[in-house]
């Protein structure tokens, strides 16, 4: 399932916010805005953290414009239409199945 499910609107409508520690490790990542920013159009959400604070959350898994799989956690605040990026990162092939998609038991 895309993020537009858990939208209250077209994700066009909402402004993106970054986190300072999303930023910090985007860049010690080389992870780019616009490899995040294509990531949430394009990517699945394959969790989904309700009980997060102070935004309930999901987990995006995607594969970024330059073909790097990528995570990207992104609170929603759909009262103010902003998705706030928590954190980005390449996930690891021995902590994530072989699409990136679910966790290895």
């Amino acid at each position: 399932m895309n993020i537009s499910h858990y939208l209250a609107d077209d994700i066009g409508h909402y402004a993106i916010e970054y986190r300072i520690h999303a930023v910090r490790r985007m860049f010690q990542r080389d992870i780019h805005e616009d490899d995040v920013e294509y990531i949430l159009k394009n990517g699945k959400v394959i969790e989904k953290y309700d009980d997060d604070f102070p935004l309930p959350s999901l987990l995006v898994n995607g594969i970024s414009l330059s073909g790097r799989p990528l995570h990207v956690v992104a609170g929603v605040n759909n009262l103010e239409k902003i998705i706030v990026i928590i954190t980005a990162y390449q996930p690891d092939p021995l902590k994530w199945s072989d699409n990136f998609a679910g966790r290895v038991q």
